[in-house]
């Protein structure tokens, strides 16, 4: 009587050797191509997004291929082996690797998709920052304040992702500047449109505006002044918010424009109101 077959005769240990110098040269190479892809678009700046796309393709083909090479080496593929036994093999593997191939499938979605891509500066579940890593599992997110964030590709799939720049080095940024109802109005607006047009973060090349707005501000009546412009490099965000932010404050100081405060209102009787009732 023929005996089942053992998962073990899948195993071939004379590849073991040539399956870990596969994920050596795996590994080396996508972290060689990820050092000279930096470098590269560190050079042309103006072209270091689409670089980092062309890294993230070229680093998913060498996963695929040192992958595939691994399990071929470490496989025996007898037909009668596979026959026997490839039907379960696959259900166990499946579900071993469900959340993994759900990944894997997923940052493919988002290569191909382009939802963002490397260098986007990106707003998801909370979180906001610059994308810096598209890979097998995960994509790899480092907020402002430097705080590395990983989440499972496949959650990309199913939650909103918004992205600031969407694949371009330029990116609009909003300011906010609050002052007094009471202040004068056209001048804090040169004010404003002067510190967001001298700034050498501002790429005037593309719109900007200062737009007014009566609002409540922390229980204050304000005036809003939103300042909107497109800053060269998504790089300088930060840079160019605390530029814009230092002219405005400062031209706002010399001028005497106040922020929000509350008003007191004159209640005294007035002469003019007074003779205006009495004739009445």
């Amino acid at each position: 009587m023929e005996s089942e077959p053992n998962v073990l005769e899948f195993f071939n240990p004379r590849g073991a050797p040539y399956a870990l110098v596969i994920l050596v040269l795996m590994l080396v190479l996508s972290r060689l191509l990820t050092g000279v892809l930096q470098s590269v678009g560190e050079r042309f700046s103006d072209k270091r997004l689409l670089i980092h796309q062309i890294g993230s393709f070229l680093r998913f083909g060498i996963y695929v291929v040192g992958i595939l090479g691994i399990l071929l080496s470490l496989v025996v593929l007898k037909p009668q082996v596979l026959l026997a036994v490839g039907g379960t093999l696959a259900v166990a593997i499946g579900f071993a690797l469900k959340d993994l191939s759900a990944s894997f499938v997923a940052g493919l979605t988002i290569l191909a998709d382009k939802p963002f891509q490397v260098g986007d500066r990106v707003t998801f579940d909370g979180y906001y920052g610059e994308i810096k890593h598209i890979g097998l599992r995960s994509v790899e997110m480092v907020t402002l304040d430097d705080t590395l964030v990983s989440i499972p590709n496949s959650k990309f799939l199913t939650d909103t992702v918004a992205s600031g720049n969407a694949g371009a080095v330029e990116m609009m940024i909003a300011v906010d500047f609050y002052i007094g109802v009471d202040q004068d109005l056209s001048r804090a607006k040169r004010i404003v449109k002067e510190a967001l047009t001298t700034s050498r973060y501002t790429h005037l090349k593309k719109p900007w505006s200062v737009t007014v707005k009566q609002v409540i501000h922390e229980n204050y009546f304000a005036v809003r002044l939103l300042a909107k412009a497109y800053v060269l490099d998504v790089r300088f965000e930060k840079a160019f918010e605390s530029d814009i932010t230092e002219r405005a404050l400062e031209g706002f100081a010399q001028a005497g424009i106040q922020p929000p405060a509350i008003l007191h209102r004159d209640t005294l009787p007035r002469p003019d109101v007074e003779k205006r009732e009495a004739e009445a």
